[in-house]
Parts: structure tokens; C-alpha cells; sequence
């Protein structure tokens, strides 16, 4: 069964907030969540799984909070997804009609890294504005 749940966009939302912020100090998930809008302590236990599957790393202390644990470039959508709904398992490939539709699926999520979701969001805030 497919399943993409609100942990997995909640979840690559609050990432890429860290892909925007790569190289700098570690962001607190309060921080994170508010500045997404996201549900703080749902974050937090999603951040706790990103972090065991090594996505995320933390820092304690007064300047603590989560980086990325590699670069945005190497972190898949298809990665996070997996990471928190499950595998989109290659068995259902063989099933028609559904193989094209999974296929394009696990392509589509592979393909875009956080990096990427990162500049595609940064360019569609930076567009025109048009004023009435």
C-alpha cells in the first residue's frame, strides 16, 4: 500500500527550513515549527526518527537544535518518505496498473533532494509581485 502521510510533508517542510539555514547554527524544532506553522511536538517525535535514521543531527544547550547530518543535496524526498511511511515497495511495480503509477512515484520523489526543494521555494517567494 502507498501511503504519504502528513508526517512525511510536515516532515520535508521542516527540512528544507534546515536546507535554507545549511552551514549555519542548529535551529530549535520550536523555532522550526514556527516559522512553518507545524505542530511543535509532533515535529519533535518526527525529528527523534529523522534523527536515528541519521537525516538530522541535534545539539544540546543554549545553542542547540537540528542541522542536517549530510548535505541538502544527498537528502531524497524518496529518503524522508521511506524514512517515515514505509517503503513504496518495488513488489507493487508489478501490479497493473499501478507499476507506471508507483514507478513515477519513487522517480518523482528520488529525483528531488532538499536542496532542490529548497531553491524552488526560494524562487517561487522571490517572484513578482503584483499589487491591485
Amino acid at each position: 500500500m502507498i501511503s504519504i502521510t502528513s508526517k512525511s510533508v510536515y516532515a520535508l517542510s521542516a527540512l528544507v527550513e534546515l536546507a535554507h539555514h545549511e552551514g549555519g547554527d542548529p535551529i530549535p524544532v520550536s523555532e522550526i515549527a514556527r516559522r512553518r506553522e507545524l505542530p511543535s511536538q509532533f515535529l519533535e517525535q518526527l525529528f527523534g526518527t529523522l534523527r536515528r535514521a541519521n537525516i538530522v543531527s541535534s545539539r544540546r544547550g543554549v545553542k542547540g537544535g537540528y542541522i542536517l547530518a549530510k548535505p541538502a543535496n544527498e537528502i531524497t524526498a524518496l529518503e524522508v518518505v521511506q524514512t517515515l511511511d514505509g517503503e513504496i515497495a518495488e513488489e507493487q511495480l508489478s501490479v497493473a496498473p499501478w507499476g507506471e503509477v508507483v514507478g513515477a512515484l519513487r522517480q518523482q520523489l528520488a529525483e528531488r533532494d532538499l536542496a532542490t526543494l529548497a531553491e524552488a521555494e526560494s524562487s517561487e517567494a522571490g517572484g513578482a509581485m503584483y499589487y491591485i
